[in-house]
């Protein structure tokens, strides 16, 4: 049975499981990925906390509103 092939998350070309920038096709698609995690494209969901359910967003009177 043959492994399916890994695509690069970025370009979705496959990639060699043996590559030396696996899980990416190269150093471009890397540097992309890192810069997407920088400037916040990604995220990581984070539950809602009890003050998130009872006030919309800046609406929380414990956040301080005033630190611009």
């Amino acid at each position: 049975m043959k492994a399916m092939p890994s695509r690069c998350p970025i370009c979705r070309k496959p990639v060699a499981r043996d590559a030396n920038e696996y899980p990416f096709c190269s150093e471009r698609c890397r540097t992309q990925d890192l810069a997407n995690w920088a400037t916040g494209s990604y995220s990581i969901p984070a539950p809602a906390s009890e003050a998130d359910e009872h006030f919309g967003p800046g609406q929380n009177p414990d956040e301080d509103s005033n630190s611009e």
